[in-house]
């Protein structure tokens, strides 16, 4: 067989010509300057061809592992080796000096191999090539988090290379039950995505439907971990995540040992974490490196800052548009004497200080660096007090939106904060509409939708709703580790032990005598 042969199911096998296989390897990938290939015989007369992609592979490997043994051949021995083309392959396979190596027979999965940064080794005479694992592109080494920085806690973040998130997940937790599976989704890009879970914790119909969710996606390319996230979400028609994202190995190897599952996509440096709950997107990594009176007292902030960013603007509104009675003269007086020159009702007042404010912050994000503090400065001093001067909006409202603003920074999650200010105009419109009534019909709602929600099982507002009060141990409030003796009822199933209860320290009663 001198040719690329197709069998009946539509798989292309590889050829026993080695100049056959490179052809059309060559004219597969269009001409690429990129492939490099080298055909050579070695010292015992073996005809063999080595190809690889600059950048994607080792050079220096390729050289010192791969073509020098194979020029050599039985020059070490001093006696050519008359071996047929397959029994040479399979000797090379065991003589070869690296860590990953494979047989291959058909064309397209040695594309992608090849394209994947591996070394492909052609011997004449022989349908098969062997694969090497040669891997070597250049990538960004391991930084801090920009998005989740932390005051005390570990200053790694994962990098957009799959294997070095593993390793950094890896060294954290060092347990032979911590399982990893790999998968390529993507007919175009072949992107590795990997799901990682501890074998003895996790709940294995969740492992399960990970699986299912991932194998029924079908899209020509994924580029980022958002791809997977919206293919795999419960519910698509929510403001809400249902999945958790993030960059800190920590924080996903402490989800790992609560019995959740990670899902790690190769080119991103932001990993997923399934089942995720309400309460986990106010939970910061630096809560469990603080002592427990202070971890609790930033969570009750974060879900303040909460309510203050939902619900600031519209109080607002519905005070200043229906329910004047409510507040006292001398505060009433005074907001009155500030709006006297404001042409705008309330209601349009907050929503162009508020499409601003996200206007300013959109543009903060996208500048430069080195232009982004000029643009904070001049959106939040200049256009605010020429706008008050001016006497377009009210000072209250300029301060009503800043609190609002830096009320959504204060939640850890990115999601959830874009999940806010989505849902911050409904309520604002709402007020305007029916006032307090509006935005207690809005709160309804919203609770409503959000007992509705699962993620991967798990309802959403656990342990709120339903109601777990073993769970609260580690939600509005944080106890001391050594009384964190379970873990979350919806999250580890088979093992919910964590650790076993602590000897009571306090000194025993003894007497003496008979």
């Amino acid at each position: 067989m001198t040719h690329n042969q197709q069998t009946e199911t539509g798989k292309r096998l590889l050829a026993t010509s080695i100049q056959a296989n490179m052809d059309a390897v060559r004219q597969a990938l269009g001409g690429s300057e990129d492939l490099k290939t080298r055909a050579f015989t070695s010292f015992d007369g073996c005809r063999i061809g080595v190809l690889y992609m600059d950048g994607l592979a080792d050079t220096t490997f390729i050289h010192d592992s791969i073509l020098t043994p194979l020029m050599q051949g039985g020059e070490r021995t001093g006696t050519p080796r008359a071996d047929s083309g397959p029994e040479r392959l399979l000797r090379l396979r065991e003589e070869l000096s690296a860590g990953d190596v494979a047989l291959m027979d058909e064309f397209d999965p040695l594309l992608i191999r090849l394209l994947s940064g591996d070394a492909i080794v052609l011997i004449e005479g022989c349908a098969e090539a062997l694969r090497v694992g040669a891997a070597g592109w250049e990538d960004r080494p391991v930084g801090e988090p920009t998005s989740q920085a932390v005051v005390r806690g570990p200053m790694e973040a994962f990098t957009e290379n799959i294997r070095t998130n593993t390793t950094l997940i890896r060294r954290r937790i060092k347990d032979p039950r911590l399982w990893l599976e790999t998968r390529q989704i993507g007919t175009v890009s072949h992107t590795d995505v990997s799901i990682m879970y501890l074998e003895h914790l996790a709940d294995k119909n969740v492992v399960d439907e990970v699986r299912r969710r991932l194998d029924r996606i079908d899209i020509d390319g994924i580029l980022e971990s958002g791809y997977i996230e919206e293919f795999i979400q419960d519910k698509t028609l929510t403001p809400f995540q249902t999945v958790y994202n993030s960059e800190r190995p920590d924080s996903i190897a402490a989800g790992l040992l609560e019995g959740r599952v990670a899902i790690l996509v190769d080119g991103t440096p932001f990993v997923l974490l399934v089942p995720a709950l309400f309460v986990h997107f106010f939970q910061a990594a630096e809560d469990y490196y603080q002592r427990a009176d202070i971890s609790t007292l930033l969570r009750i902030i974060r879900f303040l800052s909460f309510f203050f960013a939902l619900l600031a603007p519209s109080f607002y509104i519905a005070i200043t548009t229906y329910h004047q009675e409510m507040l006292p003269t001398s505060l009433l007086i005074s907001l009155a004497a500030q709006r006297e020159g404001v042409p705008f009702p309330a209601f349009i007042e907050a929503l162009m200080m508020e499409i601003t404010y996200e206007i300013l912050r959109e543009a903060g994000v996208r500048m430069p660096r080195t232009v982004g503090q000029a643009v904070s400065i001049v959106g939040t001093l200049v256009i605010g007090q020429a706008a008050v001067e001016a006497g377009i909006v009210s000072a209250v409202m300029v301060i009503i939106v800043s609190i609002t603003a830096i009320s959504s920074y204060v939640i850890p999650s990115s999601g959830m904060s874009i999940s806010v200010r989505m849902i911050r105009f409904i309520l604002m419109g709402l007020a305007a509409s029916v006032g307090f009534y509006g935005i207690l019909i809005g709160m309804i709602i919203l609770v409503l939708h959000l007992t509705s929600l699962q993620s991967f099982g798990a309802p959403y507002m656990s342990p709120l709703g339903p109601f777990v009060p073993q769970d609260h141990k580690d939600t509005l409030f944080r106890i001391p580790w050594p009384g964190m003796l379970t873990r979350p009822r919806f999250m580890a199933k088979n093992d919910r032990k964590r650790q076993q209860s602590k000897p009571s320290s306090k000194p025993k009663n003894t007497k003496s005598g008979s």
